[in-house]
């Protein structure tokens, strides 16, 4: 009788034979077919690495990519007095901040308004004006956009929750939000936050993470529980271009000073243009550092911004009672957002790699519990839910560690927006809350 293999002899010999789809567990698709997981261990990532920028939709940013759903030039749109109101391309009329506009009106109340039980057409109906309904071409953002058609993009990521940021980035951080509204009382920036989060799965587990900050750390919304794993945006640099980067890396971008278009986040009105070099340096001094090979980029961001976007979200399992959820335990996602994976699974061919399967930000807490086997935080990022992890997205069995050629960008003369818009409060008043006082800011 031919002798029984090992374990060890098993998984190699049908690694060889399937690569790196074995199964590891599974869930019926809403087609009734089984997902497959790979085996994490076999997968080769050895490093995630997430941004997370502001206010931005996907037809407003990246509706012009070629195969992607995206849709721009020839929509039109009612305004307040039921006039219709045609998109158009920014860069030429408002320049790259929207000086003298609205920030398009962003939350929970404003984005029902804006979905309009499905209809998608309520843009000049919340707290907006044009600003809202216009778009942003390929040539308008040079890296970015250029970096989208060389790796793959998401065309059905929905951001968590029909609300503003702080819910969105707590979605990112913990599978859930405890408000529907950034700064709803003061006490939100006075108690510290007590939802567990996928740092304390990580530490739990013995998995290197870090969370990098330009100004105001989002973290700090828990006081001083991570500060030891928190390193300005500057540590992160020199760790990504000497190979030192933890398993698990979340970056923010520079969030104050949006009027003077200084800040680095998009939020408007940010020039875009220092967000794309912000973006730039990042992916840089990663794809050129010695962990190239082994990391998954992952850029995403928070929520719609108000600015318009053709596809109605879809619903997802609530993740606790704060959004209140239907008769089903059902709550409606948030508004499409521009998502680029950059990692030498993602590359695209002769044209943009696209990948169409439902994700909002939990598909990244799906990625980092399934590589590093850690349990779910809530019912919207556990394995059965409809939500799809992000590995759905790598092609594992073609690895292609090539980095295109991609610009270097220039620092953009800036136009300061006067006056200047209430719209940092948000991240102002974190700066200013006593929950910081231990931070180096």
């Amino acid at each position: 009788m031919k002798p029984r293999p090992n374990r060890r002899q098993f998984l190699k010999g049908a690694a060889a034979t399937a690569g790196t789809t074995l199964l590891l567990r599974g869930k019926r698709s809403r087609a009734g077919l089984l997902d497959l997981l790979p085996i994490p261990e076999l997968s080769g990532i050895q490093h995630v690495v997430v941004v997370m920028m502001e206010n931005r939709s996907f037809d407003h940013f990246l509706g012009w990519l070629p195969g992607a759903n995206g849709r721009q030039a020839g929509l039109s749109y009612p305004d307040a007095s039921g006039v219709l109101q045609p998109t158009f391309a920014l860069a030429p009329t408002l320049g790259y901040q929207g000086c003298n506009n609205l920030d398009p009106d962003h939350s929970w109340e404003g984005g029902r308004v804006q979905y309009n039980q499905g209809a998608m057409d309520g843009w000049l109906k919340a707290h907006s004006d044009r600003f809202a309904i216009g778009y942003y071409e390929r040539a308008d953002r040079p890296f970015f956009n250029e970096l989208a058609a060389s790796f793959t993009t998401l065309d059905h990521y929905f951001c968590s929750i029909l609300a503003e940021t702080f819910p969105n980035r707590f979605f990112l951080h913990a599978a859930q939000t405890p408000t529907l509204h950034s700064v709803p009382a003061q006490a939100a920036v006075t108690a510290p936050q007590t939802l567990p989060t996928i740092w304390d799965r990580l530490a739990a587990a013995g998995v290197s993470g870090r969370y990098y900050f330009s100004d105001v750390p989002f973290l700090g919304l828990w006081g001083d529980k991570y500060l030891p794993i928190s390193r300005p945006y500057a540590e992160f640099l020199v760790e990504a271009a000497t190979g030192l980067l933890p398993a698990v890396s979340f970056v923010d971008p520079r969030f104050v000073d949006e009027g003077s278009g200084s800040s680095g986040d998009d939020h408007p009105h940010a020039d875009i243009r220092v967000g794309d070099a912000f973006l730039s340096q990042l992916f840089k001094v990663v794809s050129t550092g010695p962990a190239w090979a082994s990391t998954v980029l992952i850029i995403t961001y928070d929520e719609w911004g108000g600015f318009f976007d053709h596809v109605a979200p879809p619903t997802s399992v609530a993740a606790n009672a704060v959004d209140p959820p239907d008769a089903s335990g059902n709550v409606l996602l948030g508004m499409r957002v521009p998502v680029v994976i950059a990692s030498p699974w993602t590359r695209a061919g002769a044209q943009p790699r696209i990948r169409s399967e439902l994700y909002d930000h939990t598909s990244i807490l799906k990625l980092i519990e399934w590589r590093w086997r850690l349990p779910h935080l809530t019912p919207r990022d556990a394995p059965a839910s409809n939500i799809t992890n992000l590995v759905s997205a790598l092609d594992l069995s073609h690895p292609n560690p090539f980095v295109p050629v991609l610009p270097t960008l220039l620092a953009p003369v800036l136009e300061t927006c006067l006056p200047v818009p209430a719209v940092q409060d948000q991240w102002d008043q974190l700066r200013s809350s006593p929950l910081l006082k231990n931070w180096r800011l």
